[in-house]
Parts: C-alpha cells; structure tokens; sequence
C-alpha cells in the first residue's frame, strides 16, 4: 500500500444497487460490504469512503414512490444501515447519486435522512477531492450515456430511456424470477451490455428451462450442425454435377462403428436436409432483412445504440476535464461495471466496477448452440492517495464466493471448455506529480 503521508486516502466503491422489487432485494455481496465497512470504522488512516453512485436501486422499486423507497431500505437491510453510521462516525462517507438513485439528488430530505446514519448526500452529477497538490473528479459516469443523461438532473419527473428499461424489464424480472426451474431471471441487472439480454434469454431457456429430454434429444443435431450446412452444399454440387461426392467411402467408414456409426448417420443426414431448406429459405430472407435494415437506417428511425460505448465516451470527457482543469490527475466513474484503467493524456481513467454478480459471455466450442454466460463476482474498492512519487491508484479485490456451481450445468462447462473466463483487476498505477504533462507509469 502507499504511504498516505502526503495527505487523505480515498477509498471509492460504486454501483451496488442494493434495493428492488422481490427478487431484486436479495444482496448477495452484504457480508463482504459488511466486514469492509467494519474495517474502515477502525483505520487508523486520514481516509474517506466515496460511494460513486447508484448505491441504491431505487429504479427497481416500481410498487412505491418518494421517500417511501428509503423506509424500505432501512427496514429491509438495518444491519448496513447501522454499521453506516458506526464506521461514519471514525471517517467521513460521501454519497453521489447515479441513475438507478437519481431521485435522492430530488429531495432534500434525502440529504436529512442520510445524514442521521452518517452519510454526507452530496446532490450533485460530480465532485473534486485534493489529492497532493493535485484532484480528482468524481462521477457516477450516466452523464456520457444518451440513454441515462438527465437534462435537468434533480428533476423527480425526467426518465430518461433506461428508466423505462429498468421499471419494465429489470424490475419485472425481480418479478418473476422464482417462477423458474432455477430463479435465473433476475440476474438480468447483470448482462451487460444490454443487447445481450435475447441471447442471455435463448440461453437460460435452452440450458435451464427447455424440458431436459428435448434438450438432449435436438442437442447432436446442433453440435453436427455445421457439418451438415458443408454436406448440404457438397450434396447440391454433387446434384448439380460439379462433384461427386464420396459416399460409398463414409458409408463404409460409418458402418465399421455399428450402431454408433448408424446413429451419425441418420444425424448427418437427417442435418443435411434441414440445413439445405435453411439455406434455401435463409438466402431469400437475409437479402430482405438486409433491405429492411437499410430502409431503417435511410429514415433513422434507429439512430442510437441502446449501450454508451464502454469506453470511448468517458476518454472524451475525461480529456476535457483535464484540458479545463490542468490540476486533475484523476477521473473517477463508475455506471458501465467494468473495473478498467486507461491512461488518457498522461492521466488516469479510472473505473471502480460494480459489487454485483457479473455474466460474462462465452461461445460454444461447436455448432450451433446458444452462447453460455459464466456468472462471476469481482468485488472491487479503488484506492487513491498521493505519495512522493506522484498519485497512486490500486484496486483492492474483496474476496467474494465464486457463484454456486449448480449456475453453470455440465453441459455448458462442456460445450465451453477451455473458455471459461478469467478475470483479473488493473495493476496498480501512478500519476507523477508536476505539469499536466506527467508521465504515466503503469503497474508499478
């Protein structure tokens, strides 16, 4: 760890989205919260926790409105509530509002509210914080998203697109997801980005809600599918009288593995068939959906993505930051869940991840199966402190039990084996003190 001699450290989390209807209410990662937050209560450091926004998910509750989403909150988890004010009182906890709790920017009483468990609301879309001679900005990161931008943020009456994507869709799988063989859905606040969501759905279906005998009986036909999709086009030229095909040859080699060999068989043909009425009937459609699309695009009727670009966005307006204030080492955001470091003219951008379950997709190794989405916690705490080589940032990885092995079935480790993903934080890095100009070391 750095010496935090040359002033205060920053401890700064974000996107917990603790809070929501049903399902969405359950906390996974509260122990760990817990014991971070008891640890912080007995430090003996000048340091201070910024909770980077969307601490709440106060976007999922859809049933009550107001203040009464905070009396919920406290009811629902007084543990943290109480421990708030436990570790608030050894160090200051600052609170920025994101998207999903906007609306504590749009009552005062938040403020008040908060304030009796020790937590300083600081109603604003950004703040700075001394760190050496030099800053840091601080931002949940919505404002560089179209579809979570507030035009006049504080307002309770603007809801922006996501707002409507979270009421109807996020929250309506809090919902509804015990109605399932394994209450998946409501692990939907975790695939990002959201174009993913009807792949994660055709996954979850496939893998865990289709009836397991029609799985297991379709499931060669998939895997062989591509073969068959080269035997359809083999066969067509072998009609047409471009090539002949060596049947007579796989017929024999088949017929050396007895019933096995027939049962390939009767797939491979059975696929060909199939794929040849895919081809014939697809080529048709793709040229007409390709049509369609670009009739779509002439009229822009679809003219924004429904996802801010990862990255791109947050290094544009971190560049400004720097140019407007030549003092800033630092851009802190949150808001996309990717706990990422960037170096952007000769500073750092940093993002602080999220606390909650993440999914990350991963292809088959064959055919033409739906993609598995590996569920994964990276529980994360940026640190930030000047020292005499300049402004160091680390991440800290709060460890966090992998997700339940029944999540991911036999068949999907199978299907993707040697995929499965590996997750690591950034290094630790620094900013060199002096001119905007600072040279950037990375993973020191």
């Amino acid at each position: 760890m750095a010496d935090d001699a040359n002033g205060p450290v920053y401890y700064v989390i974000s996107d917990l989205h603790i809070g929501g209807d049903e399902q969405l209410a359950k906390v996974d990662f509260l122990d760990e919260l817990l014991e971070f937050l008891e640890r912080l209560e007995t430090t003996d450091e000048d340091a201070e926790l910024l909770i980077n926004g969307d601490a709440f998910g106060l976007w999922e509750f859809t049933e009550i409105d107001g203040l009464a989403k905070f009396d919920v909150l406290t009811e629902t988890y007084p543990e943290l509530f109480e421990q708030l004010r436990a570790t608030g009182e050894s160090i200051p906890i600052t609170l920025l509002p994101g998207n999903h709790d906007s609306e504590l920017a749009a009552y005062d009483e938040y403020v008040e509210r908060l304030a009796e468990y020790n937590v300083d609301l600081v109603q604003a879309e950004s703040i700075t914080r001394p760190v050496g001679d030099r800053t840091i900005w601080f931002e949940h990161g919505h404002q560089q998203d179209p579809n979570n931008r507030f035009e006049d943020f504080g307002n309770p009456y603007e809801t922006p697109l996501g707002y409507f994507y979270n009421t109807q869709v996020t929250s309506r799988a809090g919902q509804l997801s015990e109605r399932g063989r394994y209450n998946w859905l409501k692990d939907v606040q975790a695939v990002t980005p959201t174009e993913r969501v009807p792949h994660w759905l055709l996954s979850k279906y496939f893998y865990r809600e289709m009836n397991p005998v029609l799985r297991y009986a379709i499931l060669p036909f998939l895997l062989l599918f591509n073969i068959s999709v080269v035997l359809a086009v083999l066969a067509g030229l072998d009609v047409a009288g471009i090539w002949t095909m060596p049947v007579e040859t796989v017929d024999a080699i088949l017929a050396q593995l007895g019933l096995v060999g027939e049962a390939v068989h009767f797939v491979l043909v059975v696929n060909a068939m199939v794929a040849g009425v895919i081809l014939l009937v697809g080529i048709p459609v793709y040229f007409i959906l390709r049509d369609v699309g670009e009739t779509v695009d002439r009229f822009g009727i679809s003219e924004t993505d429904l996802t801010v670009d990862p990255d791109e966005p947050y290094k544009n307006a971190a560049r400004e930051v720097f140019a407007d204030r030549p003092e800033t080492a630092v851009f802190c955001y949150g808001h996309t869940h990717r706990p990422t470091m960037n170096e952007v003219d000769g500073r750092l951008l940093v993002n602080t991840g999220t606390w909650l379950k993440r999914l990350h997709r991963r292809d088959v190794v064959a055919g033409v199966l739906p993609p598995v989405f590996y569920p994964s916690y990276q529980l994360c705490v940026v640190r930030i402190t000047a020292a005499p080589e300049g402004v160091v940032v680390e991440y800290e990885e709060i460890e966090k039990q992998s997700p339940s092995a029944d999540e991911i079935t036999r068949t999907e480790r199978l299907l993707t084996l040697g995929r499965e993903p590996r997750t690591e934080l950034p290094d630790r890095s620094i900013v060199t003190d002096g001119t905007p100009e600072s040279v950037f070391n990375a993973g020191e």
